[in-house]
């Protein structure tokens, strides 16, 4: 009787001792700002050099729990915002320089900030060449140069670039254009050329877009002068497609595989030709495609949304790739991925897009660039 009273006395000590630990904890929580501690809670904020946190500001601020909280960071000249650190688990994006933070505790928080020169602004792809327009207005390119299409090195003063399958495109800030590479088809014509805005390469083509509305273009598929209200032209292997002012678009040439059939479209703010292949992008954000559907490259695009960007092959008459850019910087790929040109799901922080014939440029916003993709020529020699 006694040793049985000695074990309850014993397992009835051992409940009490744990039901004090535990309420110990929970009220160590409660006073430490625990889960079970319904706030206020305070968030503090700081930055690195190169930049400050406006909204809501740095310090040490109290809100009540469940409060989501805006942040807006803003970088100093020459440096750029790269993310936020510290008690991050209820921030919507670190990598954003303007994003939101849920109160549901304690947080501190900081943003960080990097010195960064941009030095790329553009980039265009070739059929095995790339293009990066810097931001002094020079011009630096890789890959095949068979035909004199990477020897830009002398040019100065250049707005924008465009890239042909052999042939590269300057447009000068005085509105003239140079051009390099293959001259097979006259696609490097274009000195005597005035009053330029824009400048576009198809293959074998090259355009210009006049202040005035009007067009100048010289090559193989040269499109019509006589189209109005233009204001963007690609060109295939045997097409020519036209984005006009109103949404609508025009094409002319080969029509074997469907790539012509535009008619009907409308809302379209960009589109992109491959050799085959025609693609247009809404104004809301979705993909359309026609011509040649190799690996799929148009009917997947149809499940594309949030798209800002899009661009297809140059070259490449047996096979294609469609590339998509997406608002938050990341990149969708269909079609030939043979050369893995399509393997970029990992990409982040890019702002433009560019596609060659078996490799893929992007831009991010530091002004780096990567590829993937076929490098026979060094064409994705683009890390430095």
């Amino acid at each position: 009787m006694q040793i049985t009273l000695a074990l309850w006395t014993h397992h009835y000590v051992v409940k009490v001792s744990i039901f004090f630990v535990t309420f110990a904890l929970v009220m160590g929580m409660v006073g430490c700002g625990g889960q079970l501690d319904e706030g206020p809670y305070k968030l503090s904020i700081a930055s690195t050099i190169g930049g400050s946190v406006i909204t809501p500001g740095e310090g040490a601020f109290t809100y009540d729990k469940g409060t989501e909280v805006n942040l807006v960071s803003e970088a100093e000249e020459n440096y750029r915002f790269l993310k936020w650190t510290g008690d991050v688990d209820t921030i919507t994006n670190i990598n954003a320089p303007t994003t939101t933070i849920t109160i549901n505790g304690r947080y501190d928080i900081t943003a960080h900030f990097v010195w960064f020169d941009i030095t790329i602004k553009q980039i265009a792809a070739g059929g095995d060449h790339t293009v990066g327009l810097k931001d002094d207005g020079t011009v630096v390119a890789v890959g095949d140069n068979d035909d004199g299409q990477c020897d830009v090195g002398s040019w100065m003063g250049i707005v924008q670039v465009a890239a042909g399958e052999r042939h590269t495109v300057g447009l000068k800030s005085n509105g003239t254009v140079v051009a390099v590479g293959w001259n097979y088809h006259g696609q490097c014509n274009v000195d005597g050329w005035t009053g330029i805005i824009k400048v576009a390469a198809g293959p074998v083509e090259t355009v210009g877009f006049k202040s005035d509305g009007s067009l100048v273009a010289v090559g193989r598929r040269a499109p019509s002068q006589t189209w109005t209200d233009i204001t963007q032209v690609v060109t295939g292997y045997k097409h020519t497609v036209g984005l006009k002012s109103d949404g609508t678009v025009v094409a002319v040439g080969e029509n074997s595989a469907g790539q012509c059939d535009v008619d009907g479209w409308t809302d379209i703010t960009q589109v992109a030709a491959g050799p085959l292949h025609t693609v247009g992008l809404k104004s809301d954000g979705t993909v359309l495609a026609v011509g040649w559907n190799y690996a799929d490259m148009c009917d997947e695009v149809n499940g594309w949304t949030d798209i800002t960007q899009v661009a297809a092959n140059i070259g490449g008459l047996l096979r294609g790739h469609t590339i998509g850019l997406r608002s938050d910087g990341t990149v969708v790929a269909a079609g030939d991925n043979s050369e893995e040109q399509c393997d970029v799901s990992d990409w982040t922080s890019i702002i433009q897009v560019a596609a060659g014939e078996e490799h893929t440029v992007g831009l991010k916003d530091d002004g780096t660039v990567v590829a993937v993709g076929n490098n026979e020529f060094g064409q994705c020699n683009v890390g430095g």
